[in-house]
């Protein structure tokens, strides 16, 4: 007997500032087409939460629009499509869902988001953690996060040395006609190089960059973009650098930008802390912390305490002498190119999408699966207990 295929439910996105799409018209249709029926709830009308892609777009292609927030009383066999995690909230949650939920590496609250899922009797398969055979993520948003946050320490090192009065990097709006966003890569790189221009003007050179994880998918497009703007002096470190000796690594501090791409998986010794930042030798001004493990207890750059927004990108690090110093630690960054980090994350994950009506048997979704439980066993006693 032929699987039957789940209705798929994808919500609008309640993160401030998030204008990425796990689902695109293009993927919709081809999962139409294979003949999943895909709601595609309104894109909000706030401009602060609106989706890149229109809701006319995911209409001409075949998909049903239903009102935004539907998927609260959708029936329970709907599965439900996000990207990044539910509003806070103490109420069970029902569905089988799909997004990132950020509660499986011990982040600030993670029991209590964790929690929803059993009580309601839901399942969560968190988009992070989604493997192949081989254990490799099937996808993610990687090249696009780096390569944002290199964009963004650029803005913020010519922005320094232009405004040398300490006012901090104003938000997106400010460069993007008031979107939030870039329309696409052509626009960015325009504008960076611009930025690099005036900034050399000032210090007489390009940055130089320390782009740590740079084998991987985050590291290549840090260090992409900093190689289409023309700055040359790039220190590409991986796991052949730091596994010589343990940080603190006075190259970064050496670095006038240093970008962390690195997955961290377990504790490691800082990469950097306020002691290293009191050498003389410093020259960085700029961090942007493209991993985000901002509340993670064992966070390799323990300067800074919160993540930044799209609206205010940087929080400043408070050191001795010059320069000044700030941290990028937004932990949506590839909103900041949302188009076309939707099509390649989407495109990317399409294959296990098509493949959820036979979730029970395809090796991605058993194993989602079964992390989800093992999680759920490590809650504290109680706080699992299904209210029926």
């Amino acid at each position: 007997m032929p699987s039957s295929f789940p209705t798929l439910h994808a919500r609008a996105e309640a993160k401030p500032l998030e204008h990425r799409s796990c689902l695109t018209p293009t993927t919709a249709k081809k999962l139409l087409d294979a003949g999943y029926p895909v709601l595609v709830e309104r894109s909000s009308k706030n401009p602060h939460f609106a989706r890149i892609f229109k809701d006319e777009e995911f209409e001409a292609v075949g998909a049903t629009l239903v009102e935004e927030g539907s998927w609260e009383s959708a029936p329970k066999d709907h599965i439900i499509i996000g990207l990044k995690e539910l509003p806070e909230a103490d109420t069970p949650l029902r569905h089988t869902f799909i997004h990132f939920a950020h509660c499986y590496k011990g982040q600030g609250g993670w029991e209590h988001t964790l929690a929803r899922f059993p009580r309601g009797g839901g399942t969560l398969y968190d988009l992070e953690f989604l493997q192949d055979a081989n254990g490799r993520r099937v996808a993610a948003f990687g090249y696009h996060a780096g390569f944002a946050g290199a964009a963004l320490a650029i803005k913020t090192w010519a922005w320094q040395l232009t405004h040398p009065n300490g006012v901090p990097l104003p938000g997106l709006d400010e460069f993007t006609n008031g979107r939030g966003y870039y329309e696409n890569e052509d626009e960015l790189i325009a504008q960076l190089k611009e930025d690099i221009a005036a900034g050399e003007q000032v210090a007489g050179r390009k940055p130089t960059s320390l782009v740590l994880g740079a084998l991987g998918r985050c590291g290549s497009g840090a260090v992409d973009l900093l190689e289409q703007i023309g700055c040359s002096e790039i220190k590409k470190w991986d796991l052949a650098e730091t596994s010589e000796k343990p940080g603190p690594y006075p190259e970064i501090i050496e670095s006038d930008i240093f970008v962390n791409c690195i997955y961290l998986s377990q504790p490691i010794p800082p990469f950097i802390n306020a002691e290293s930042l009191g050498s003389p030798d410093r020259k960085l001004s700029v961090v942007c912390d493209v991993s985000c493990d901002t509340t993670n207890p064992h966070n390799p750059i323990p300067i800074y305490s919160i993540n930044t927004t799209f609206d205010k990108p940087t929080v400043p690090v408070p050191v001795e002498g010059t320069p000044r110093l700030a941290v990028i630690s937004i932990d949506h960054l590839p909103s900041a190119l949302p188009r076309e980090s939707s099509e390649a994350f989407s495109a990317a994950l399409l294959p296990s999408l098509l493949a959820l009506k036979d979730r029970d048997t395809t090796p991605v979704w058993q194993g989602a699966e079964r992390l989800f439980e093992a999680k759920v066993a490590t809650l504290p006693e109680g706080m699992a207990k299904r209210e029926d």
